[in-house]
């Protein structure tokens, strides 16, 4: 559906902090899925843990969150903005990550009111949870935009 140079266009994440490599559904507005394939030459599995490479929870939910962030900046009304990750609550981590294991990112709206979004979001590794959590992001101008100078 959204290849990684469309993901580049709508986040401003890049390598090493870039945690989607594509969208594989996007209902606007509503929900969305990502994915990230986990290879062993990420640059955290140098130090977490080394003979034992895991994925840090932290790394996790940031994908998600990631995701929850596409979703959010690909509405109309958010084409020069940023989406800012502002709370996380009942996280939760059920098994570890490891190299060879794509996690599939779904995050859906709880809610929202201007521009604050809430979400809730799972990582799932062949159908297993991984990981999930309800965040909450909000979307900003990006300082020095004609929008953001503005007061929009």
């Amino acid at each position: 559906m959204f290849d990684i140079r469309e993901i580049m266009k709508t986040l401003p994440h890049r390598y090493p902090f870039l945690f989607l490599d594509r969208i594989i559904e996007w209902e606007p507005g509503v929900r969305v899925v990502g994915i990230k394939n986990v290879t062993i030459d990420e640059p955290f599995f140098q130090g977490h843990f080394p003979g034992t490479p895991i994925m840090p929870g932290v790394l996790i939910v940031e994908a998600l969150a990631q995701a929850g962030g596409f979703l959010a900046l690909k509405e109309p009304e958010n084409g020069n903005k940023i989406a800012y990750f502002a709370g996380i609550d009942q996280c939760k981590f059920r098994r570890p990550v490891v190299p060879g294991d794509q996690l599939r990112l779904e995050a859906t709206v709880i809610a929202r009111k201007g521009p604050v979004w809430k979400m809730h979001g799972e990582a799932t590794v062949s159908g297993i949870l991984v990981a999930k959590a309800d965040m909450t992001a909000t979307t900003q101008a990006v300082e020095g935009t004609e929008e953001e100078e503005a007061g929009a």
